[in-house]
């Protein structure tokens, strides 16, 4: 029990960072300075922009992570991982983008055709199923 309550915690502790550096950022470039939001407006999502991550229904493919892994370097400079199917590491790990644009909106992928999915297979180099 007492393991469950400190994950759940972290877990936490982990979202509300999540959640600052968002207001960091945009404060920092200067967007959305004008928006007078509380910290629970910006948890409902009303702020201008969006913050997709991966394996949410606007970027519902988790491979993606790894684009992003190796970009940054990102285990070599804070020591998160991915796991062999994806999942970050340590649990307690959160990933995502920032797009600072009034006019950007959250959508669903949805279901796609198997011609899409075989073009999204070969563009990526990896097999149907794993696609």
């Amino acid at each position: 029990y007492p393991a469950i309550l400190i994950q759940a915690l972290a877990d936490r502790f982990a979202e509300g960072l999540a959640e600052l550096l968002h207001r960091i950022v945009r404060r920092f470039i200067c967007f959305g300075i004008t928006e007078d939001l509380a910290v629970e407006d910006l948890i409902q999502e009303r702020y201008r922009g969006i913050r997709p991550a991966a394996g949410y229904p606007a970027c519902p493919d988790h491979t993606e992570k790894q684009a992003v892994w190796d970009l940054l370097d990102v285990e070599a400079k804070v020591g998160m991982q991915l796991t062999s199917s994806y999942a970050m590491f340590p649990p307690s790990s959160v990933s995502g983008l920032y797009f600072f644009n009034e006019a950007a909106r959250y959508f669903n992928v949805g279901k796609i055709g198997r011609d899409q999915l075989e073009k999204y297979a070969a563009r990526k180099g990896m097999s149907l199923e794993m696609a």
